[in-house]
Parts: structure tokens; sequence; C-alpha cells
């Protein structure tokens, strides 16, 4: 028998840190796979944050944040290894005039 799908569970919103209910929350896997649920614990998002992502394709994003440290280290040091990688992996960043 399927376990029951009430929805009153609440959860976090990785980006506004709202509380929501589940039922009204997207799921979020940061690793880009949604669909295997195996083994699985997903974040969430509320619906208006999750309606201002950027849908386009992200590549390697979350493969370089985690590689840099994102989540785990302080803000400058995210960032200095983060900008490195990006520059290993993708040449020079140049700003737009």
């Amino acid at each position: 028998m399927w376990p029951s799908r009430s929805r009153t569970e609440t959860v976090t919103c990785l980006a506004c840190g709202d509380q929501i209910t589940r039922s009204m929350a997207r799921e979020y896997d940061k690793h880009g796979d949604r669909w295997d649920r195996k083994h699985k614990a997903f974040e969430y998002l509320c619906k208006p944050c999750h309606t201002d992502l950027c849908h386009y394709p992200r590549t390697d994003l979350e493969e370089v944040l985690v590689e840099s440290g994102a989540g785990d280290t302080d803000e400058a040091t995210f960032l200095s290894t983060y900008l490195q990688t990006v520059e290993e992996r993708y040449g020079k960043l140049e700003e737009e005039s």
C-alpha cells in the first residue's frame, strides 16, 4: 500500500527561508536529477522563488558550487575558490563595458 500523501508537512524555502506547506513548495535537487528519487532528500522552494529562478540549463553550475565549498566555507574563501575554478574551466572572465 502507498504511504499517505498528506501534504500538511511544513518545509523551508531554501531561497528566502519562509516556512510553507509542502503542497505550496517546489522540489529542488542541487544535482539536477529530481526524477531519481532513490535515497534522496530534496530541498524546497516556495512558488514565488521558484518562478524567479532562471530556468535555463546550468550545465556544471551545481558541480562547481559544491567543488568550491558553497555553504561549507566562509564567503571570501568560497568566492575566491569559485572564481579560480571557473577561470580554470572556462578561461579568464571579462567584464562587460
